[in-house]
Parts: structure tokens; sequence; C-alpha cells
């Protein structure tokens, strides 16, 4: 997460990428999560009209969510956003602070939301595993190097490729289990602080599936050549569709 009552950086580049225009991720959300201890910015994706999905890290803990929709500034008085509060979410039984093991959760809006040209669902989730060599995007508002320390104002993507499971342990050992799936891309593009909780996106013809949730990256930097680290969605088809299903 990113503290954002602070200067200390808690945790995990949009690195690299370009700006998106206006409504080209219609599902990006950012996310800013009230706890005890301050106020922290994660990513997500809309899924469903009273659903958002993030990772557990940017739930848990959690007394109440702000979420910005609809504009890709986060400053910006812009007609097409739309600002929703809430304090109900649903972190993954099974999530491991320390390992990051299960790192997803759900927030649940108070009421569903009508989409717009600018606020739409990633509402395809995947239920089949990636395989290596699959292309994939992720979008986010963190940092975009290691030494701006900072949000940027406006929503990146970058175009990224997943890698093996056997590689990623390379770099980060055998805390990579086989639910989670490390991407790569050109020029050491990857996620940043700022960018846990963001969507990997994969485009099949018009549909778009959310394949994994932004969860941890490397010690040694986001500029790094190391890849960055995403929990897979399909791992959690089934405790999604149940909570969804059963708390409307």
């Amino acid at each position: 997460m990113y503290n954002i009552t602070k200067t200390k950086i808690t945790g995990g580049r949009i690195i690299g990428g370009e700006e998106a225009n206006a409504g080209q991720f219609p599902f990006a959300a950012a996310i800013y999560k009230s706890t005890a201890d301050g106020r922290f910015f994660c990513g997500g994706a809309v899924a469903q009209p009273q659903w958002i999905i993030t990772a557990g890290q940017c739930v848990d803990c959690a007394l109440l969510f702000t979420i910005r929709l609809g504009s890709n500034n986060l400053n910006a008085d812009d007609p097409n956003v739309l600002l929703l509060s809430t304090e109900t979410y649903f972190l993954h039984p099974d999530y491991d602070p320390l390992t990051l093991s299960n790192d997803y959760g759900l927030i649940r809006l108070r009421m569903p939301i009508t989409f717009t040209e600018y606020i739409w669902a990633a509402s395809f989730l995947s239920a089949n595993p990636l395989p290596a060599g699959a292309e994939v995007l992720t979008v986010g508002w963190g940092q975009i190097s290691d030494e701006t320390a900072g949000l940027v104002d406006d929503l990146r993507y970058v175009n990224l490729v997943t890698l093996s499971n056997e590689e990623c342990r390379m770099v980060f050992g055998n805390q990579v289990n086989d639910n989670m799936v490390c991407v790569a891309g050109n020029n050491n593009e990857g996620t940043c602080r700022g960018d846990l909780g963001s969507p990997l996106i994969q485009y099949v013809g018009p549909m778009v599936f959310n394949v994994g949730v932004a969860s941890f990256i490397s010690s040694n930097g986001c500029e790094s050549s190391d890849p960055s680290g995403f929990t897979r969605t399909y791992s959690y088809f089934d405790w999604i569709h149940n909570v969804t299903s059963n708390n409307t």
C-alpha cells in the first residue's frame, strides 16, 4: 500500500508504459483506505455494479474506503467522476500478510452503481490459469521511478508478458506459489509503490478478463529488471462467486 498521510512508503510501479486516454480503462478504481494507522492508497477494478476487486492487503484492517471511479485524474474536477464511500469488505480467509499468500480482497459498495462510458466492469473473471508468455496489461497511479516518491495524477498502463513460476522463483524464491503469477515488460516495465491491488488484464477479442491483482514487487526497486508479482484471479473464482452471490 502507499501511505498518503506520511512520507513513508509502506509497500507495493507503473514503470514505463503510457498515459491512458479518457474512458480507455473504465474499470480502474482508485481506492483510499482509512485505518487506525493512517490513510493508504491502492488500485482496484470494478467487477460488478456493487463490487470492487483488489488485493487482500488493500482491505485488511480497513475502517472506511473512499473510492474514485470514472476519471483518470486523481485530482481533477471531472464531470465523469463518481466518489463513493463504504466500509464493507471481504478478505480471503487464508490471507497471510507475511507470505502474501491468498492476497485477494473484495469491496462491496453500499449501492449498485450505474455503468457509463467512463465507468464499466472488467466483468469476466479468469477461470483458467494463465500460461507463460500470455500478453497482459496493468493500469495504475503508482510511482514512475524509484527516485520520485508519490502517486502520479493521471492513470498509466503498461503492456506485460507472464512468466513461468519457475522463472519467478529464481527471483523471489519459494514464496511464489501456484496462486501467484509474475509478469515482466520491456525496459524494466512493471508495477511500483502505489499500484498494489491494481488489476492484471487480458483482452480476448472484445472481452476484458481480470486475471490478477498486483501483490508484490522486488526489494531491488521498481526500476530493476526483476518481475512484478500478482495474485491469480482464477484461483479464487469460486470464492469470488460465493461472496458476491451471498452478500448483495
